[in-house]
């Protein structure tokens, strides 16, 4: 049943960040989203810092690695390295260190889910692989990567207030109607626009399957099963890594020719969310400016201050 009141009525900040609350309870198993896997190429290691440690991720063949930056000799760059095998090899003096480790210097868990590449950090309630959710089995996947001055839980408070939506990306979307908020997820049916005043009307639900995690699912109309992964990944204390995946499929005997011109796709793909995440970056920034007492006279958030971004203190070179 649609709701008439008006949406600065529905979107109360005590619930905004009660439910926020309760997503951010949930366990995350140390899991952390790193980038995407088509970023983590064979002979070409790359560097992500996740909270406050700098660490490389290479591949070799469909095994992915995760390991502390520096070089456990001289602190050389790891993300500079060449590659013999599974090994790197160091650029200042030729030291390999592969899989099986190198003193204290350790490889630390690792997952590739075929869209992203995640790594495990110490924590009290470590898992075996993440909490995944789950992706149409054969959709065309594009991943975006920005970073925002807030905190993991800005970013999840974004999409936790989908009344924002037609407001602040009218360019995107109209006529949002929230059609229930539940402890686990909130459903809402929209219209995406496509070109100009063409759009296709669906119906949408924002669930968290770990407190770093948010995903819209489309549940009804065009796209159906089709998903929106967005992870805020804590770089340092007032620094976060938004990594944004977006899967989609159709129901349409059209689309296994998207599916073939994937590579045409996928830009597209990228560049709406790119888009909307230039005004959804500046209110999780907003957000954190208005926490941290930088904007004088702004209201209250009835927010829950969130110190948990990080399951538990990382040692200095990122091992136990």
């Amino acid at each position: 049943m649609k709701n008439d009141r008006p949406d600065w009525v529905q979107a109360n900040p005590k619930a905004i960040a009660e439910s926020l609350a309760r997503m951010q309870a949930q366990p995350s198993g140390g899991w952390y989203v790193a980038s995407s896997s088509r970023r983590v190429c064979q002979g070409k290691p790359i560097s992500r810092t996740i909270a406050g440690v700098p660490f490389v991720f290479w591949r070799h063949g469909a095994d992915v690695y995760a390991a502390p930056e520096a070089c456990p000799h001289m602190g050389a760059p790891l993300a500079c390295a060449s590659q013999s095998g599974p090994n790197l090899v160091c650029p200042w003096h030729g030291l390999e260190l592969g899989p099986s480790g190198h003193g204290s210097w350790k490889p630390l868990p690792s997952y590739d889910d075929g869209v992203l590449v995640w790594v495990r950090l110490p924590s009290d309630a470590p898992t075996d692989r993440p909490f995944e959710c789950k992706r149409p089995e054969h959709g065309v996947s594009a991943v975006i990567e920005r970073q925002a001055r807030c905190e993991p839980s800005d970013v999840i408070a974004n999409r936790l207030d989908p009344w924002h939506g037609s407001h602040f990306h009218p360019y995107a979307f109209r006529d949002l109607e929230v059609l229930e908020v539940t402890d686990d997820a909130i459903e809402i049916d929209v219209t995406y626009r496509v070109v100009g005043k063409y759009g296709v009307r669906v119906g949408a639900r924002f669930e968290c399957p770990d407190p770093r995690t948010i995903v819209m699912t489309i549940v009804r109309g065009e796209g159906e099963g089709s998903v929106v992964e967005t992870h805020a990944t804590p770089v340092s204390a007032q620094c976060t890594a938004i990594i944004e995946a977006t899967i989609a499929t159709s129901n349409r005997d059209e689309f296994v020719y998207a599916r073939r011109a994937s590579a045409l796709l996928r830009p597209a793909l990228a560049w709406r969310a790119k888009r909307l995440w230039v005004d959804d970056a500046a209110y999780a920034e907003r957000r954190y400016a208005i926490r941290s007492g930088e904007v004088p006279g702004a209201p209250r958030l009835d927010v829950f201050r969130h110190h948990d971004s990080v399951d538990a203190p990382t040692p200095r070179n990122g091992m136990e």
